[in-house]
């Protein structure tokens, strides 16, 4: 749900009654993971999507009745040999999706719109909403913010809030999207719960050391995988908003002392493109030894074999220098600023999926290689 909070934000603020679908649970091959979410309001407008386009014709129904009747249901589609186009996923997944309705008068309505709002600002919070349990439960909703504080709760007992804000709280901090058991009074006691964490954190960021052509393509890539984009120069004369008008920051600072006072978690990329020693030394010896999600570095093979011996010289270690991606990206061929962008994108993505970088044709490996941190639960939906 949170993946589409800007327009239903914009919903929530004009008033508007809608119903929102929610990935919960997928096994197997599917083409959207859990969060993902297709919202219709009273008017019949879509926004979102939950299959890719498998399913979106019956889980559109499903919201306008929701609309109708008020009901948060949980429905699963998935494939089967004997017929299955009937039941819409050919890809040979599985999903269970929630279904609730976000009326004006309805209980969940002021979480959701808090929710929705922190997101569209940009703000870290997580939503836990109850998937499976005692129907009189399902679709509320409990907001949590980073210091663990929350909103809102689930009526049932004041220890099911307090752990499930424990639990959000740490799935906020590692930015997951995922589902949790627990029991109506906390803990383990009480009847099973099913309980639904998204997390909203603010977007990866992506850092483009050196302003060369190469780096304004980078920069646009970089937007399309929603990173936010900061290209960082030592000259002034090449660091200008005008040369890369996509960049959210342009710094014109030494590349390293920008690093050392710049703030960087497990999910930022550092591509350095500067391929001048004078800059690259002292931003590599740095960068290496950052907990960060990527250090790519262009040059040629003989630049990256000189470049590893005056790391090595400045007391880098070999278990450091085994991060570098060097030459940077995937081996696309690629010869211009927008196909080395490219392969620069393509491998940042196979470093955070777990991907190989080959062909799928003729290959036996899965299309998606996201797996959960946890086995993912089995929810029953209702009948």
């Amino acid at each position: 749900m949170l993946d589409i909070a800007d327009e239903l934000n914009r919903w929530v603020e004009q008033g508007r009654d809608f119903a929102v679908a929610t990935v919960v649970a997928v096994r197997g091959s599917a083409p959207r993971r859990p969060g993902a979410a297709l919202a219709v309001d009273s008017g019949g407008t879509a926004v979102g999507s939950v299959s890719g386009g498998c399913v979106e014709g019956a889980v559109y129904e499903l919201c306008r009745q929701a609309l109708l009747d008020g009901r948060t249901v949980l429905e699963r589609f998935g494939y089967s040999d004997e017929d299955a186009f009937a039941v819409g996923l050919t890809c040979g997944g599985v999903i269970d999706i929630l279904v609730t309705p976000v009326r004006a008068d309805g209980p969940a309505r002021p979480v959701l719109a808090a929710a929705l709002a922190a997101a569209a600002r940009g703000e870290a919070a997580a939503v836990a909403r109850i998937v499976s349990g005692p129907a009189e439960l399902l679709g509320r909703a409990l907001l949590v913010h980073p210091d663990g504080a929350h909103h809102g709760g689930f009526g049932a007992h004041p220890e099911l809030d307090r752990t499930v804000a424990a639990e959000a709280a740490a799935f906020l901090e590692a930015g997951r999207t995922g589902t949790l058991e627990t029991g109506t009074q906390g803990s383990r006691c009480g009847a099973p719960l099913t309980v639904l964490v998204e997390s909203s954190v603010p977007p990866p960021r992506m850092i483009v050391f050196g302003a060369v052509d190469f780096a304004a393509a980078l920069v646009r890539v970089g937007k399309l995988l929603n990173h936010h984009v900061t290209v960082c120069d030592a000259r002034p004369v090449f660091a200008t908003k005008a040369r890369f008008p996509e960049a959210d920051e342009v710094v014109a600072e030494w590349p390293h002392i920008y690093l050392q006072r710049t703030p960087t978690d497990a999910r930022t990329v550092l591509c350095v493109l500067t391929h001048d020693t004078r800059f690259d030394v002292p931003l590599l010896r740095l960068a290496l030894r950052l907990p960060v999600a990527y250090v790519g570095a262009m040059g040629s093979r003989r630049t990256h074999l000189e470049r590893n011996e005056r790391l090595r010289a400045a007391g880098v270690t070999e278990l450091e220098l085994a991060r570098l991606r060097s030459p940077i990206g995937l081996d696309l061929g690629a010869r211009t600023p927008e196909e080395t962008a490219l392969s620069i994108a393509a491998e940042i993505v196979a470093a955070r999926r777990g991907g190989t970088g080959r062909t799928l044709t003729g290959a036996h490996t899965p299309i998606h290689h996201d797996t959960p941190e946890a086995p993912t639960p089995r929810i029953e939906p209702a009948a």
